[in-house]
């Protein structure tokens, strides 16, 4: 069976989970690394075994994989993207697809032109806990969805924003916790109610980073075309990563996660849960962040095993822009201070 020839673009702290993915990864071989840090790039490349380079035009160039990783600031995100489908390169990005919907549309309209694959970084569904809700759902054994609620309360502290030459601003960031930090649990309870948005309507602040432009805080409501709604409360301000909380109220029952593990309870006493595999890997050296999860890998090789069957990946550019569209609603009416219908 064909291995992908793979180019990683950012050499970054989210690079490292990866890189560890790829070297297990059974379809995948990585053959180099780019970063405009020397440094770092040298150093990737010397820990995976590869080559580096400073420029990702010169690497593509030089070296045409059949795939690229994204893992760099994310206003960087549409440009690299849209540049290697240009030249017929396979692209998975990290999360945020974009910051803004127009350069999201731009990455799927590109991929699709040269007849490439684009695949987005949401790697929590593919937690087992996640994956147990979304199958219960479906399955019509907890009824009709009533609401959710969601908190993600973690702490980033000042050094984290000043040094960096990125985060904490609206044009190389896009935002805050909201696009940063909590768009993955947003993403979970949008994939969770599986209908279409009728309205957002939030508020976003900026309360405890004031040397900061971005907010550390976002709450409000989503209502949903089932009827359903959604509540959320994002904040960076804490004095640690409290796990996040996800609850989805239905007629036959409660389900709730609580970092990874997810508990199912129905109305009628029956009880399923689901929790993180103990075999599943975490870098002990702490060069992979527990919060990322142990699912990374996961995405990876399937994404790799769709490619390998022409076949489109569970997480390609439309659906994960429908989370871009959510969360820039969430913006949109932070910054108005007004509903906004989809």
């Amino acid at each position: 069976m064909k291995q992908f020839k793979v180019g990683l673009i950012g050499c970054g702290a989210i690079s490292t989970v990866h890189l560890e993915s790829l070297k297990t990864a059974r379809l995948a071989e990585l053959a180099a690394v780019c970063d405009i840090r020397e440094d770092r790039a040298k150093a990737a490349a010397e820990r995976y075994g590869c080559r580096y380079y400073t420029d990702y035009k010169e690497m593509l160039d030089k070296e045409r994989p059949d795939a690229v990783h994204i893992c760099t600031p994310h206003y960087l995100h549409p440009i690299i993207a849209v540049y290697a489908a240009n030249h017929g390169v396979n692209v998975l990005t990290e999360k945020p697809m974009s910051i803004s919907l127009a350069d999201a549309d731009k990455m799927i309209d590109a991929c699709k032109r040269n007849n490439v694959t684009l695949g987005v970084i949401f790697q929590n569904r593919y937690n087992a806990g996640s994956m147990l809700i979304k199958k219960t759902l479906e399955s019509g054994e907890l009824g009709r969805i009533l609401s959710g609620r969601l908190r993600v309360n973690w702490y980033r502290p000042e050094k984290y924003y000043s040094s960096s030459d990125w985060k904490g601003t609206w044009d190389k960031e896009g935002g805050g916790v909201l696009i940063n930090q909590a768009i993955h649990t947003m993403d979970l309870m949008r994939w969770f109610m599986d209908s279409p948005i009728e309205y957002v309507d939030a508020n976003i602040s900026n309360r405890a980073h004031a040397g900061v432009e971005v907010e550390d805080c976002a709450e409000g409501v989503v209502k949903y075309k089932n009827g359903a709604f959604t509540i959320f409360h994002t904040l960076n301000y804490y004095t640690y990563d409290a796990p996040i909380e996800v609850e989805i109220h239905c007629e036959n029952g409660l389900a709730k996660m609580v970092s990874d593990k997810a508990v199912i309870r129905f109305n009628n006493g029956k009880e399923l849960s689901a929790d993180r595999d103990p075999s599943d890997p975490i870098q002990a050296d702490g060069s992979v962040k527990d919060y990322w999860g142990v699912s990374h890998s996961k995405q990876i090789n399937a994404y790799y095993e769709s490619l390998s069957k022409g076949e489109k990946p569970f997480l390609d550019g439309e659906e994960a822009r429908k989370t871009q569209e959510l969360i820039c609603a969430v913006y949109q009416s932070g910054k108005e201070r007004k509903r906004i219908f989809l």
